[in-house]
């Protein structure tokens, strides 16, 4: 066996340990960043919306930070509990709950830190409403969606979705102190729009999901039926994104936003099931994942502007 000084007499460097540097980046990974900006992309506009203007920019703050906590402890927890599909599957094969990078017990002290943070966080700088809320976006997560539903029904996607619909309730819940009917449409137009955005995903990385056991509906259903399934939840989407008019009187400026987004969002998933009709060899599915991104930002943008519109139309 090579000794150290054998090594470096053969000019060999013996293997560096991980790096402050390299283990932040680790910890920061297992939060899934990106997602987590697209939850605070629902938030921010709707802390704007339930405020009829600008709210407090502290509150603003205070909320968008326990929102962040309490969605990277969700994510940890995930990444804790999926670390071993999560190996069989060469997407998410290199992350470092995955890798072994961040050890098992590390990932659920660093879950339960970041998510009791948001919880204290939320409730002494915000509310007790938001705080509640975003434990419970965190119980479910895990517990519904990781723990019960992932592996068990094809389903999955659509109810344990539910999670990350959250963030709008707990933004209306910061500003206002109560929920009304306004962000309890705000939280259906996420959850309708959850099964057309992801399922495409899953489209892509089927063999991944199969090989890793996982139920997700490309897996055990042919793509037609996929495809149907995204027609019809993109269907209930635009409608319901369109009925926000009645439950926070929005201007009509929002509602010829809203048809021109949902009108494009249909237009691809219409897309996607010509191509798979047609029997094309690659029928894009990223096409549509990467739109339903697009169309959820700008939908929300139009949402948190809308008050200063109708300011200005008044």
């Amino acid at each position: 066996m090579a000794t150290k000084s054998d090594n470096a007499q053969q000019g060999v460097s013996p293997t560096p340990k991980p790096g402050m540097v390299s283990t932040l980046k680790a910890y920061v990974a297992v939060t899934k960043p990106r997602i987590i900006e697209l939850l605070l992309v629902t938030t921010i506009p709707t802390m704007f919306l339930a405020a009829d203007g600008f709210p407090k920019v502290a509150l603003m703050c205070w909320t968008v930070l326990g929102g962040t906590l309490a969605a990277a402890g969700s994510n940890v927890f995930n990444c804790y509990l999926d670390r071993d599909i999560d190996a069989l599957m060469h997407r998410t094969a290199e992350r470092p709950s995955a890798t072994g990078a961040i050890s098992g017990p590390n990932l659920l002290v660093f879950a339960a830190v970041l998510s009791l943070t948001s919880f204290a966080l939320l409730w002494f700088t915000v509310n007790p409403l938001s705080a509640w809320l975003a434990l419970g976006a965190i119980a479910f997560y895990v517990i519904g969606y990781t723990m019960l539903l992932k592996r068990r029904t094809p389903q999955n996607i659509v109810w344990g979705g539910a999670a990350g619909c959250m963030p709008v309730l707990i933004g209306w819940a910061a500003v206002q102190n109560k929920l009304s009917l306004a962000p309890v449409v705000l939280f259906l137009i996420i959850f309708f729009w959850t099964p057309p955005h992801y399922w495409p995903l899953a489209l892509r990385y089927r063999e991944d999901y199969a090989r890793a056991d996982v139920p997700m509906l490309p897996v055990v259903a042919d793509e037609r039926k996929v495809a149907q399934q995204i027609i019809i939840y993109s269907w209930v989407l635009v409608a319901v994104s369109w009925s926000l008019n009645l439950a926070a009187h929005m201007s009509f400026v929002y509602d010829m936003v809203a048809m021109t987004l949902g009108s494009f969002f249909l237009i691809e998933a219409y897309g996607l099931r010509t191509r798979v009709k047609n029997g094309d060899a690659d029928v894009k599915p990223m096409r549509l994942f990467h739109w339903s991104i697009t169309y959820l930002s700008l939908l929300f943008l139009m949402i948190g502007l809308d008050p200063f519109i109708q300011h200005l139309l008044k």
